[in-house]
């Protein structure tokens, strides 16, 4: 059966070899050490040659042979290799496709110097002072070992195969001189190294993105060192990697799955101007294959391959999933998808990243995937008005409904605050005024890192009156910050009364204690009467969801009056009988109930139906309903119940005299309800 001899030494042998071992598909892989076999994965359809092979040798093995096509995998530097193939199969009529490895990688970084052969470089290495990273390999070891000086300065990085080493050993290089590794190697893995062998030049051949080229040009350019680069690559283009695997189809008639597992980077891009890139998401994006976010982070870059204003979750991973269908659109397997600012800080990148771990683990998607930070703009704009934000409040009001935000300015004396257009600034100017916080300073960061930025200090009224579309992040300071309460409390006095009646303060207090409330919490306020419940439950926390449920007119309409006056949105006030108006809000984990109207039974059996694990407290004052709660007690499966008669007594003052005026007892009763 006729097979496809591969002359391997590069990645991408080794990475044909294995497509064509899952395409079914016989082969031979030549390889000329035993490390070159060692990283061959092993394949019963793969058979390994392994030595060297003169011109003549080779040709007797390719005319013993019974081969379809010969691939030329070898290192664009192993020239003798390519010239010693190509003259063997002379009048074979056997194809040959060369396997070109790409090098087209940005070369005018850092301190480059070129020369055409490994003796020139390494005569103007001995005018070098200080240490020397060679990365060429072994093969070439000897022309910079001349010189006694220069050989003592080396330090060798060459695989960790025994040829490599002996070469090293023949040609007088100690253990110590020896860095044998196995790539690839990190911009990181380079300058590690660099530092800490104390390298002053590093020499590479332009080995294209497979050989670490790149990375080598980063590192010496962030440790500051020179680097010296030998000759070019070959001038025959030969073939991509998905260019031979198509011809190889035609000469097979099978389908050749260029399957890559791919690495999919989540990358911050800061405000958007290349200038706040990190050097680590910049380098992502100049080597990616393909780049997906909204049409605003991708507009300026163009991968090797292609882009698409993809930024939704299930979007991205239904066409990753198509890409890795389709095999051969990937040459490196690099997929970025760019965020706004931080991609920890207020961003999308927490939910895609969700959903990817669900498509690798349950959907099928072969890939890998990190996260890569990048500058806020809150930071950004700190450091622009030498602003700390380690001690103030960070808020964002970018594409969402901010609940409380007066509330939190005016309890903070700093406030950074994320925007999504000038309607977000002329909103924030417009609830400033009417909370009567004028002295407070809007600081706007407009179009930051752009050509355009500007800083504007303005006031609330002149908020109101911006109009230039861009892109703000605003901080405000506040000079009458009255401090955030570490406790919940609010004075009787301080609620706006009428004739409707009131939980009073101290029972308030406990009842609220007895909730045992948490981040998040869904909370519902039976029978609210005048809402002092349900605002100082709101006021604890932003991320508390308040329902006020009240079927009395009157009572609704002083919750409303309370509500604008402590300006709370994160109260909903509902205007329906109980039980019946419960069922369609949303699923609560909290419920105080102050008043039943005859029909506690009732409003127990729907909340158990909403959620038989959430928390209930109940108010009673007359006989009748202290009844009910003990009939409700025997009747609910529930943990932990506690009932509590609270008796408060107020000072009244009397001529000269204070004498304690007593209020009615309360009952209070605290349960957890559980399943059956």
């Amino acid at each position: 059966m006729k097979e496809i001899l591969i002359f391997a030494g590069t990645t991408e042998g080794r990475k044909l070899s294995e497509c064509l071992a899952e395409a079914g598909i016989r082969q031979v892989i030549c390889v000329a050490t035993e490390y070159g076999e060692i990283v061959l994965k092993e394949h019963p359809l793969a058979k390994i040659h392994r030595g060297r092979m003169n011109r003549e040798e080779i040709r007797q093995y390719i005319v013993e042979g019974d081969f379809v096509a010969v691939v030329d995998a070898t290192h664009p530097y192993a020239e003798l290799v390519t010239e010693n193939i190509k003259a063997a199969m002379e009048g074979l009529n056997i194809p040959y496709l060369r396997l070109q490895r790409e090098v087209g990688i940005e070369e005018d970084i850092g301190e480059i110097s070129w020369f055409d052969s490994n003796e020139v470089c390494a005569k103007a290495l001995e005018a070098v002072e200080g240490n020397v990273l060679l990365t060429t390999g072994s093969k070439e070891l000897g022309k910079y070992c001349v010189s006694e000086e220069l050989k003592s300065r080396l330090y060798v990085r060459v695989l960790p195969g025994m040829e490599s080493l002996e070469l090293c050993i023949k040609n007088g290089i100690n253990g110590k001189q020896i860095l044998a590794l196995q790539g690839p190697f990190s911009v990181e893995m380079n300058e590690a190294i660099i530092r800490q062998y104390q390298i002053k030049c590093l020499v590479t051949k332009a080995s294209g993105r497979n050989g670490g080229y790149q990375e080598k040009l980063e590192a010496a350019k962030n440790t500051g060192i020179p680097v010296f680069v030998i000759g070019q690559p070959q001038t025959d283009k030969g073939y991509s990697f998905a260019e031979v695997c198509r011809e190889l189809e035609k000469l097979c008639g099978q389908q050749i799955k260029q399957k890559k597992k791919m690495e999919i980077l989540l990358a911050g891009v800061g405000m958007g101007s290349r200038n706040t890139l990190t050097k680590e998401v910049s380098q992502a994006i100049e080597t990616a294959d393909i780049l997906l976010g909204a049409e605003r982070m991708i507009a300026p870059y163009q991968p090797k391959v292609e882009k698409k204003p993809y930024y939704r979750g299930e979007q991205i991973l239904s066409y990753l999933k198509e890409i890795q269908q389709k095999g051969d659109i990937l040459e490196s397997g690099k997929v970025v998808i760019l965020f706004s600012g931080d991609s920890g800080f207020y961003s999308g990148c927490q939910a895609l990243y969700r959903v990817l771990q669900q498509g690798i683990t349950e959907g099928g998607l072969e890939a890998s995937f990190r996260v890569l930070p990048g500058i806020s703009s809150i930071s950004y704009l700190a450091s622009c008005i030498g602003e700390s934000y380690q001690d103030a409040a960070i808020c964002s009001m970018h594409g969402k409904e901010l609940v409380n935000l007066v509330q939190r300015i005016r309890c903070e004396k700093k406030t950074f605050l994320l925007m999504s257009g000038v309607k977000d600034v002329n909103k924030l100017g417009n609830i400033l005024v009417a909370a009567g916080m004028t002295a407070c300073e809007i600081v706007a960061g407009y179009q930051l890192s752009y050509p355009e930025q500007q800083i504007k200090i303005l006031t609330p009224a002149q908020c109101c009156e911006v109009r230039e579309e861009g892109l703000y992040t605003c901080f405000i300071r506040n000079p009458l910050a009255v401090g955030k309460k570490v406790t919940h409390g609010v004075a009787d006095t301080e609620f706006i009364r009428d004739k409707v009646p009131m939980t009073k303060e101290e029972v308030r207090e406990v009842s609220i204690c007895k909730l045992k409330l948490h981040k998040n919490a869904v909370v519902y306020d039976i029978g609210s009467g005048s809402g002092s419940i349900a605002i100082e439950i709101a006021g604890l926390s932003e991320e508390i969801q308040v329902y006020a449920i009240e079927r009395k007119e009157e009572a609704l309409a002083l919750i409303e009056k309370n509500k604008e006056k402590f300006q709370l949105e994160n109260i909903s006030v509902v205007s329906a009988e109980a039980p019946e108006g419960l069922e369609e809000l949303p699923m609560p984990t909290h419920a105080f109930i102050g008043g039943s109207g005859g029909r506690m039974k009732e409003i127990l059996e729907t909340l158990y139906q909403r959620n038989p694990g959430m928390r209930v407290v109940i108010n009673a004052i007359s006989m009748e309903t202290i009844c009910e709660i003990k009939e409700v007690i025997s009747r609910f499966p529930m943990e932990t119940p506690e009932i509590v008669q609270l008796q408060v007594s107020r000072a009244k003052k009397v001529g000269e005299y204070h004498l304690m005026q007593a209020e009615n007892p309360v009952w209070i009763c605290a349960f957890d309800l559980c399943k059956k």
